[in-house]
């Protein structure tokens, strides 16, 4: 499978670069994968698309300031982008600058002495001088790490907005974007209505925009994110199963928890690391339904949605979508999706 037919036209306009001035006032786009038919709605009537008895499941990792700003000891500007904390003093992220430091290289990160210990693929591992951990520079001197395509810096407003309203768990570097349309409103609301709703984990790296440089889908080698599927959620989904409900993902990354959580034909406590690339040809397990944002060309996310949904009705509605003017990517607007025959 080549990578590029995963590929599709973008208006650089259509990427969103504010969110709305609600939570909730993004547009939805519906599609049918068992019929590839689509339909215009608006977030605010998700509820429309829902039923009694089904289970929305939602990842409640929150960001971190994980951006920071520093020089290499010859004078060079680094940007540190932090993907993992190792311990006290040392952590793991991606730099970039106009040369790849060496290990051994001294920075000063958010004024503060450091030096690369090594390096594997992408990452960098990096030690702080004594006396710094990389939580409390990430909370003093970090920044909110908006993704590459929008392309301002991060205002105040961002500290909110790039957040989910029920983000409770420190240590992801990108929103699960999915989640952002909800207020805590319409949470309530929905329970009320009869919506089951539970929560997992998955800590998103910056390896979610990672382009797939490949020319085949199968040669991709996937980044690996942290996850925690805990027993209660694997209750509800069997209580919602019973009952004749569906399990509704909000977001890749649920997707992506869940169906690690559940490659044995079933979900089951899960807590650890996944690097599970679901392309075309994936049989879902848990996964009945997900809300999604529209994402990049090319990418393992889009992937991951036509794996779940039919290629060809992926691409087709997402060309509808940009003929409508749409909004894309992490602040844009959202779709709700069911699979296509075959896809479980």
């Amino acid at each position: 499978m080549r990578v590029d037919q995963f590929h599709y036209a973008l208006p650089e306009a259509q990427i969103a670069q504010y969110p709305t001035a609600r939570r909730r006032d993004s547009r939805m786009l519906v599609l049918d994968g068992s019929t590839g038919a689509v339909q215009d709605s608006l977030f605010a009537r998700i509820g429309a698309q829902l039923r009694p008895g089904d289970l929305l499941v939602l990842n409640d990792t929150r960001v971190v300031r994980a951006r920071l700003r520093g020089r290499k000891s010859t004078g060079g500007a680094v940007e540190v982008l932090v993907e993992r904390i190792l311990d006290e003093q040392r952590f793991v992220a991606r730099i970039r600058a106009s040369t790849a430091p060496r290990p051994g290289t001294l920075l000063t990160i958010g004024g503060v002495e450091a030096a690369v210990l090594g390096r594997q693929a992408d990452l960098f591992e990096i030690r702080l001088a004594n006396g710094h951990s990389p939580a409390s520079l990430m909370q003093s001197r970090g920044e909110v790490p908006l993704p590459p395509y929008i392309r301002r810096a991060a205002e105040r407003a961002d500290e909110e907005r790039y957040q989910t309203v029920y983000a409770t768990r420190d240590g992801a570097v990108a929103a699960p974007t999915a989640g952002l349309h909800f207020d805590e409103d319409m949470l309530r609301k929905l329970e009320s209505s009869g919506v089951e709703v539970g929560y997992l984990t998955l800590h998103v790296g910056a390896g979610t925009f990672r382009p797939v440089r490949c020319e085949r889908v199968e040669d991709h080698v996937m980044h690996r994110e942290r996850i925690v599927v805990p027993t209660a959620i694997c209750r509800r989904i069997a209580r919602a199963r019973a009952s004749g409900g569906r399990v509704v993902a909000v977001g890749t990354t649920c997707v992506r928890a869940l169906e690690t959580a559940a490659r044995s034909g079933e979900a089951r406590p899960y807590c650890g690391e996944t690097d599970l690339f679901i392309y075309p040809g994936w049989r879902f397990n848990c996964v009945d339904a997900m809300l999604t944002n529209f994402h990049l060309p090319r990418s393992t996310l889009l992937m991951l949605v036509c794996a779940f949904a039919g290629r060809e009705n992926v691409l087709r509605a997402y060309a509808y979508a940009v003929d409508q003017g749409y909004r894309f990517f992490s602040y844009g607007d959202a779709m709700f999706v069911t699979p296509a025959p075959g896809s479980r």
